[in-house]
């Protein structure tokens, strides 16, 4: 067990990671909204103030100021320290942990916290984008695209490339060092011959769809063959930011497009994804090569309540659509839902969209659409007969297993009710049928291995990095953002357009100039940061606590969990809100150096949080006014009463308040 976990283990831990599934595993979790919330675990309470966050794998107490990602929540519930909380998730994950050898001569020198296999398949992106518009090859590319009744529009949408002919076009445009070489293998854009050692290109004329993780990033590419190559689809392999079985082409520009989904349109590749795009449907997705898993169900169901399966109608459509309903019934809670269609023999959701137009493949869903149970019922009716007592004995050995993996109580004990409607047979029985061995229906092919990991969170904010020349300028900007008019409710982790827009540090661009003054928020967390045993001092958070504003929150927590363990240096700290916007902030601010004397230090923190406590404090006293303002007098309590006139009272003299940095 000696030696650092390397960084870059625990940013694809964190990626496999779902902070939903590892909560869930230990305290109940309700939906409310987007997020999940719940009594915190950290303090007692009756009125849930706990909130997960599945789009920043975030969890934040508004209550105690508990927050984190998935490693502090594991670190905090199960009291463990961060090397075994690195441990449980990687066991949950089927991950080994590794281990670098610091040695005493200083060691390796730390990874990177982002990958650099994502600059190099950016950059791979735009190269094929740019051959798409200027290739002197690009014709064959172009009118193929064009063929298929793809726009300009939707061809940018989705980032089509081309890769020309020839073994090292990329490899050229990119050049590079040995180094670079290697990690443009392992970033799957080149094939490296193991008898001769020559490397090429592994895309060589074929359309290129860029696939995008769910921060927007390239992860990998699938190309389509112009000429006479095999295979027609060629995808990227396995690498350490691209893991196929988790991933779902078009997912990230279905929720670009429309924050507001409601269902998602699974079908079987990314032409199809496209096609409907071009037409008006822009809520598809495709799995990439592989069967629907249930981690691909988990990933839709965290963002939709409802899922639509739409397959080929023939023998290969329907074992696929079999193997999508096994992996949808343990992800079917009461309130979600998932509907089968199948199109006419030779027709596939290209072809049909084109030929009969957005309304009549609309209305087809409408009409032909079929509900899991009615589809459930109809394939096991097929491979057992219920008309017959031997069939209705087979039947129920089919169903009940099945039904039993549906979690949700209520959709559970309909499917049994619908078995008993069709078989006569009572619950007791099912009872036994359901722990025997089930047989799959003829029409199911054999299933794909079971996936236990976690499912690579489409969240949006995964992963953090090291922070560039400059960045500092933009995580601590010279002028604070101002409050939006509307008071964000609870539910809410951020104001729109403020600090942690999760569109990326890159939508605020502020003068890049010298900051000579810091907020107080970003004061403070610097001193705790470099000065941890100043939390200790810290005699009651809830008086700078405030529910707008994420710097206080992040200030709250950071306070909060350092006096619950007050051993814990500046990394482990930072570990704790790796992978979300906070977590940027706080390494950023680890790495400028904080030069106040150690003798006004302590003077200093505290001027600051008595500063911050005050304004708080205004914030609330300018709150309460304003809804006294909107009572009668008659309505008002003696408090309210003495606080208005308070008020009056304060008006006919100079008001003093003290200024903050």
């Amino acid at each position: 067990m000696a030696g650092l976990i390397p960084q870059s283990f625990i940013d694809d831990l964190l990626n496999r990671t779902d902070i939903v599934d590892v909560v869930s595993s230990r305290i109940q979790l309700k939906k409310t909204g987007k997020n999940y919330s719940a009594c915190c675990p950290f303090h007692k309470e009756k009125t849930p103030s706990f909130t997960v966050s599945p789009d920043k794998q975030f969890y934040y107490c508004f209550g105690c100021g508990a927050g984190g990602n998935a490693l502090g929540f594991v670190m905090d519930h199960d009291q463990t320290e961060f090397p075994q909380a690195v441990e449980e998730l990687a066991k949950r994950a089927g991950m080994e942990v590794p281990r670098e050898d610091n040695g005493r001569g200083g060691g390796k020198p730390r990874q990177p916290t982002d990958s650099p296999l994502y600059a190099l398949l950016k950059a791979a992106a735009d190269y094929y984008r740019q051959a798409l518009k200027s290739h002197p090859q690009r014709r064959a590319a172009v009118e193929y695209l064009k063929g298929r009744g793809l726009s300009g529009e939707i061809a940018r949408d989705f980032g089509l490339g081309f890769a020309p002919p020839g073994w090292d076009n990329l490899l050229k445009h990119l050049a590079g060092d040995s180094l670079q070489h290697k990690a443009m293998i392992d970033a799957g854009l080149l094939v490296e011959n193991p008898d001769s050692g020559k490397r090429y290109d592994r895309f060589r004329d074929r359309v290129i769809f860029p696939i995008h993780d769910s921060r927007g990033r390239v992860i990998a590419f699938g190309g389509r063959v112009l000429g006479d190559d095999k295979p027609k689809y060629l995808n990227s392999p396995e690498t350490p930011v691209f893991h196929k079985g988790q991933e779902l082409y078009g997912l990230y520009e279905a929720r670009k497009n429309n924050r507001n989904l409601d269902e998602i349109m699974v079908v079987e590749g990314y032409m199809d994804v496209i096609a409907l795009a071009q037409q008006g449907l822009r809520n598809a997705v495709a799995t990439l090569g592989t069967a629907t898993s249930e981690e691909h169900l988990k990933r839709i169901f965290r963002l939709v309540p409802s899922v639509l399966f739409c397959f080929d109608g023939d023998q290969a459509g329907r074992n696929a659509a079999w193997r999508a309903l096994e992996a949808a019934l343990p992800n079917l809670q009461d309130g979600r839902r998932a509907r089968f269609l199948f199109l006419p023999d030779g027709e596939d959701p290209d072809t049909l969209v084109r030929s009969e137009g957005t309304e009549a493949f609309q209305a087809r869903i409408h009409q032909h659409a079929q509900p899991l149970a009615d589809y459930f019922f109809q394939q096991l009716s097929e491979e057992a007969d219920p008309r017959s007592l031997e069939g209705k004995a087979h039947l129920v050995t089919l169903a009940a297993p099945l039904i039993d993996k549906i979690p949700g109580n209520t959709l559970r004990a309909l499917m049994r009710q619908r078995l008993t409607q069709i078989t006569g047979l009572d619950t007791s029985a099912m009872g036994q049928a359901s722990a025997a061995p089930a047989r799959q229906p003829a029409a199911a092919a054999q299933q794909g291995p079971d996936n236990h990991l976690p499912p690579f969170e489409a969240i949006p904010d995964s992963a953090y990095y090291d922070a560039p020349q400059g960045y500092e300028e933009h995580a601590m900007p010279a002028q604070p953002f101002e409050r939006p008019a509307r008071k964000p409710s609870k539910s809410e982790w951020k104001k729109d357009g403020g600090k942690w827009n999760k569109k990326g540090r890159d939508d605020y661009h502020p003068p890049r100039t010298a900051v000579s003054v810091e907020s107080p928020h970003l004061s403070a967390l610097r001193s705790l940061l470099h000065h941890p045993e100043l939390a200790q001092k810290v005699e009651d958070v809830s008086n700078f606590a405030a529910e707008d504003d994420t710097y206080a929150q992040l200030l709250v927590a950071l306070v909060g969990t350092l006096q619950k363990q007050p051993n814990l240096r500046s990394l482990q700290l930072i570990a704790r809100w790796h992978g979300t916007e906070q977590g940027r902030l706080l390494r950023a601010l680890a790495e400028k150096e904080w030069l106040i004397d150690q003798d006004n230090l302590e003077r200093q923190f505290f001027d600051t949080i008595t500063t911050l406590a005050h304004s708080q404090s205004l914030k609330r006293r300018e709150t309460a006014l304003r809804s006294i303002m909107q009572k009668s007098l008659s309505e008002l309590t003696d408090e309210e009463k003495a606080l208005l006139r308070e008020h009056y009272s304060s008006l006919k003299s100079p008001s003093k308040t003290p200024t903050g940095a």
